[in-house]
């Protein structure tokens, strides 16, 4: 009996130490918000504007703006430059994001500045907001350099 109960109490204290730590000074409910923050970002997100940029979308996007969809469960991005496919990972966690910088991309000819305007600024990127009005900002060094919105179908 008394080796039973010695076995019980190991057992115990075993799975114990297989639950991950809090990160430090954060409460259950902050650390809660946190993991969730990033599931606002998943699904498709289209081009609505490059705040500080000398020319209009229309100029930059004559035929189609960019989109980028998160999946945020796996960890994952994929988007178009209007004229390139691009896709890669992301670690999104609060409002922090990265994204991989050796990201996979198609390599047709484009015209205009378009794609490097918008790939220069996506690469900056290392935090985000989604908005009350459902818009996301993208933002690097706390200054949005990208604002995206749902695509009305």
């Amino acid at each position: 009996m008394k080796n039973l109960i010695i076995a019980i109490c190991l057992s115990g204290l075993s799975v114990a130490g297989c639950v991950p730590a809090r990160p430090t000074g954060s409460t259950p409910k902050q650390t809660s918000e946190a993991l969730n923050a990033p599931l606002k970002l998943n699904g498709m997100w289209e081009l609505a504007e490059i705040p500080g940029a000398r020319v209009s979308l229309a100029g930059l996007y004559p035929d189609k703006k960019p989109t980028i969809n998160f999946d945020v469960n796996d960890n994952k991005f994929t988007g178009n430059t209007s004229c390139n496919s691009f896709s890669g990972l992301l670690v999104a966690y609060g409002n922090k994001i990265t994204f991989n910088k050796s990201m996979a991309m198609t390599k047709m000819a484009c015209k205009g500045d378009g794609e490097s305007t918008f790939l220069e600024s996506l690469k900056k990127v290392d935090s985000y907001t989604v908005n009350a009005n459902n818009t996301l900002s993208l933002n690097a060094g706390g200054v949005e350099v990208l604002r995206m919105a749902k695509p009305v179908r």
